[in-house]
């Protein structure tokens, strides 16, 4: 979204604005419980086999590399230490010298996953030296999101833009990354008026980047179905397939897939992609921004003892797996429903939709958005801001659509 360009042009009446429907397709908790277990076992058993053959190598231009596989489970020894400093120095990550030694070295797990683990690494005994992030990629890991698009993603947003952490350098399963001193935001921080004005700020920071410049495309030849394809189409597509080899596991039970019922799932995507097609203004309304798709409270961190410039830099935004081109109404819409779940419940899967936020709480948000696009203000702002509830309806249909809670109709 380039500054002074138009935001939407209304689409769908106030009429299909978002309600609780008497039909809502839900799956159940006993059978998602019943996946989970069916899943975690699986992942134990992997997991309890030692690493082999040769990982998954991620480099990105314009980024040191150290030739230097870390194990993650074995963080505590001693060995692995040695290992971790010969990379940080390999790096030339700032600050830290040479005289420091392994047995200074902390280490503090964070999280792990098949997907990453996480850990803080510090030297305390000098207090120049930063805090480091690193995150080492699990097991099959790449099979689920792109590593390569991802570091380079990150790469770019970070060295040009000053969005998100700064890669110091890869190493053979794993990066590291700057630490921030900070505090994930909670379910409830996403809902205060001036939180929420932060993250409308920070949403519209990222939408000015080009999308040409992540997607390595040009004006010439750039574009959806050309030189690079919309996430929320892609991602559905490339996903379905694996989705469906999960379900056929000979310990899933038949009515969890019979509940899950992924062919109808698909049928109705495509009908529903088909519908929005008409409906969905590339060029005067849904504009195309390279989009974040997982702002949720989770990747979220305000800073803590550090000076910004402007308030709402107060707020990082973090993992950018799933960032690719979207409309920008998608990833709006795509918040506003994360606003009805929280991850730290025993039903972290089940959205609670009285906390989707009310008119006023998007209006809120809306605001701050284009004010930091560089719309002026007054009333043509608020005409702009009206314009882009309009067309959000149109996408928070498409996005709840995979959140689930939307009647899904076969006529």
């Amino acid at each position: 979204m380039t500054k002074g360009s138009p935001v939407v042009t209304p689409s769908l009446s106030s009429t299909h604005a978002l309600e609780t429907p008497s039909n809502i397709r839900r799956v159940s908790t006993s059978s998602v419980q019943s996946l989970v277990g069916v899943l975690a076992s699986a992942a134990s058993s992997v997991s309890s086999i030692p690493f082999s053959g040769e990982p998954e190598v991620v480099k990105a231009e314009g980024l040191r590399h150290a030739s230097i596989f870390l194990d993650a489970r074995q963080y505590k020894k001693a060995s692995f230490l040695v290992q971790l400093l010969e990379c940080i120095r390999t790096l030339k990550i700032p600050s830290w010298g040479s005289k420091i030694t392994a047995e200074e070295l902390m280490i503090h797990r964070v999280s792990g996953s098949l997907t990453n683990a996480v850990f803080f690494v510090s030297c305390p005994s000098i207090k120049e030296v930063p805090t480091i992030l690193l995150r080492i990629y699990g097991p099959s890991s790449g099979s689920l999101i792109s590593r390569p698009r991802e570091l380079h993603t990150l790469h770019i947003l970070s060295s040009r833009y000053n969005l998100g952490p700064k890669v110091y350098g890869t190493f053979e399963n794993g990066r590291m990354e700057e630490y921030f001193p900070s505090k994930t935001l909670t379910a409830e921080d996403m809902r205060d008026p001036q939180i929420s004005r932060w993250i409308g700020a920070r949403m519209a920071e990222l939408h000015s980047v080009p999308v040409d410049v992540i997607e390595e495309t040009s004006s010439e030849n750039g574009g959806e179905g050309n030189g690079w394809q919309l996430g929320a189409k892609k991602n559905v597509r490339s996903w379905l397939s694996p989705a469906k080899d999960v379900l056929m596991h000979p310990n899933i039970p038949h009515s969890v897939r019979d509940e899950f019922d992924l062919d109808r799932f698909q049928h109705q995507w495509e009908r529903y992609l088909a519908w929005l097609s008409n409906v969905d203004d590339i060029h005067n309304g849904s504009g195309r921004v390279f989009a974040h798709n997982d702002t949720q409270y989770g990747n979220l961190l305000r800073l803590e003892g550090v000076e910004v410039r402007a308030p709402h830099r107060q707020l990082i935004v973090v993992d950018f797996e799933y960032a690719s081109p979207n409309p920008a109404s998608f990833d709006i819409a795509n918040h506003f429903l994360e606003w009805t779940y929280n991850y730290h419940t025993s039903t972290p899967h089940l959205p609670d939709e009285s906390r989707y936020p009310t008119p006023q709480e998007r209006e809120n948000f809306y605001q701050s958005y284009l004010e930091h696009t560089g719309h002026s203000s007054g009333d043509q702002l608020s005409q702009q801001a009206k314009s882009l509830e309009d067309q959000n309806l149109n996408l928070t249909m498409w996005v709840t659509r995979v959140f689930g809670w939307l009647p899904f109709d076969d006529a």
